[in-house]
């Protein structure tokens, strides 16, 4: 399996990408974003890439892949719903759009979160542009496509959120994670179960296309 990683350099990013790097059905990851991610391994490959609104100048290089692993999205807290739409839905159709014309048989899997709203008509602003994003990506015609609705995630193997008070809060819980992933895989995953999870979907499909947190966690368990 031949895997793009867009987002690898995000808390769920660094852990689907030690994933990959781990899995031995894995022979290559290419990453693109717009920062390097530090790593060094005979898998990896990187691509730092400005501008992810055009990816004209880097489409040779991403043919021939089986799956892309599409982690890459902001926080929506203290923007406005244009600027969040910018980022969160045209960014990811511009990729998913590239991607299918370029990889028809590939599999797309997109990470969003959850309660998204699949109808685009709540009053919460992120779950609409959210669902607005699942929905159109579920109407792209690739071999298959999958959206992962985690919850909570707690980062394992010094996988860190580059947010600074993000990163406290989850430094402050650790315990409670550990606990709460016990007692609620309804509502709570870990990066390693999430991106075990997305290879699995890729190598093996699903019943749905949609994946909530249990889904997430009894698939990458």
């Amino acid at each position: 399996m031949k895997v793009i990683l867009f987002g690898a350099t995000g808390m769920v990013g660094q852990g689907v990408l030690r994933e990959c790097l781990l899995d031995p059905g894995v022979e290559a990851v290419l990453v693109v974003g717009r920062s390097p991610t530090g790593q060094s391994n005979a898998k990896l490959r990187e691509i730092t890439h400005s501008d992810l609104f055009d990816l004209s100048a880097i489409a040779p290089d991403l043919t021939g892949y089986d799956a892309c692993l599409f982690c890459l999205g902001v926080s929506s807290l203290g923007m406005s719903e244009p600027d969040y739409r910018r980022i969160t839905y045209d960014i990811t159709l511009v990729v998913a759009n590239t991607l299918v014309r370029l990889n028809p048989a590939m599999t797309f899997v997109y990470v969003t979160g959850q309660s998204t709203d699949s109808t685009e008509q709540g009053g919460v602003m992120w779950a609409r542009v959210k669902g607005k994003t699942e929905n159109d990506l579920l109407k792209l015609p690739f071999r298959a496509a999958y959206m992962f609705r985690p919850g909570g995630i707690q980062p394992l193997h010094g996988v860190r959120s580059k947010t600074g008070w993000v990163q406290a809060i989850y430094t402050g819980t650790g315990p409670l994670w550990s606990l709460l992933n016990r007692i609620a895989p309804k509502y709570v995953t870990t990066t390693e179960k999430l991106g075990r999870a997305m290879i699995r979907v890729v190598r093996n499909g699903y019943s749905k296309p949609i994946l909530e947190t249990d889904d997430i966690n009894l698939v990458g368990a």
